[in-house]
């Protein structure tokens, strides 16, 4: 490919993967974001909940300074607070949402453009049914709030069932159901796929985008190690492109790209440009900056290679 993907689409990275000692460390929030503001090749910038509120006007006239677009994801609060949003029980899922809504204001005070998180655990097949009408009830409440903070997009991040997340959602044809159920009442719903959790859900990265072709609203690229459960990295960990024992490079990183332009996802007569972003994380020793530049090293060569 010829034309830069710059063309096509937004390059972001998850701040909070890439830099995972800020969740430890909220001082060191600001200059791991200055790091990627400083960074052109980067026009999105993903960010977790940002406990101190003294901080939060801080990261945002960083943002804006840098002409950077932030998204809020949520998966963190999610997964730290053991939040269950689609659980059988009716006050935990109020417990869930209420939180949510506490995340979409902040998302709202750091200046976000969208909102991402994941369903909770997976309650097992003879639970499914009755979890996704509580889960579909909620998501459409969480949107129609999201919705009246400047039209906020909500997005569902599709993880593992059954390695690392266990989550309830899921498969993607799965997700793709209830996708199609909550657009029926709200359009700022959408998907978010993974190219580092398509392995761990045992689909091709074929079955995975055109199951949810439709519903697609944003997409990270990452890579995963699953065939060896003595590797440091494995599960859902997001280690670097090219990890021993990894399950994604350069080769699948272009299947990805083809697959997103074959689903319309990628294309020259979108309206605006849609995210993709880097969710890599540096493992013991390594170099958060040496992680990213890897990334985009694999990009430009998957680039390279990429024939439409």
């Amino acid at each position: 490919m010829q034309t830069p993907w710059s063309k096509y689409f937004r390059l972001g990275v998850v701040h909070f993967m890439a830099y995972p000692e800020v969740a430890k460390d909220e001082s060191r929030m600001l200059p791991t974001i200055a790091a990627i503001a400083a960074d052109a090749d980067f026009e999105v910038i993903e960010l977790r909940g940002v406990k101190d509120p003294a901080l939060r006007p801080q990261i945002r006239a960083l943002c804006e300074s840098a002409h950077l677009t932030v998204a809020y994801g949520a998966q963190p609060i999610v997964l730290g607070e053991k939040l269950n949003p689609n659980s059988l029980d009716a006050d935990e899922r109020a417990h869930a949402l209420a939180r949510l809504k506490e995340a979409v204001n902040e998302a709202v005070e750091l200046g976000a453009k969208g909102f991402a998180f994941l369903s909770g655990r997976d309650p097992g097949e003879a639970n499914r049914e009755k979890a996704q009408e509580g889960f579909e009830e909620l998501l459409v409440e969480l949107c129609e709030y999201a919705a009246e903070k400047d039209n906020l997009p909500v997005v569902l991040e599709v993880f593992d069932r059954d390695i690392d997340k266990k989550a309830f959602v899921g498969p993607t044809a799965f997700a793709a159901e209830i996708a199609r159920n909550v657009r029926e009442k709200c359009d700022n719903f959408g998907l978010m796929l993974d190219l580092s959790h398509i392995p761990m859900l045992y689909e091709t990265v074929e079955e995975s985008l055109t199951a949810a072709r439709e519903y697609v609203r944003h997409v990270h690229a990452g890579n995963c190690v699953i065939r060896d459960s003595s590797h440091p990295a494995y599960g859902d960990l997001h280690p670097r492109f090219g990890i021993e024992g990894g399950e994604n490079d350069v080769d699948e990183l272009t299947e990805y790209l083809r697959w997103l332009f074959s689903i319309g996802y990628l294309a020259e007569d979108r309206k605006e440009r849609p995210i993709c972003s880097f969710e890599v994380q540096p493992m013991s020793g390594e170099s958060s900056e040496a992680v990213l530049a890897g990334a985009k090293r694999t990009l430009t060569a998957a680039w390279a290679k990429l024939e439409l």
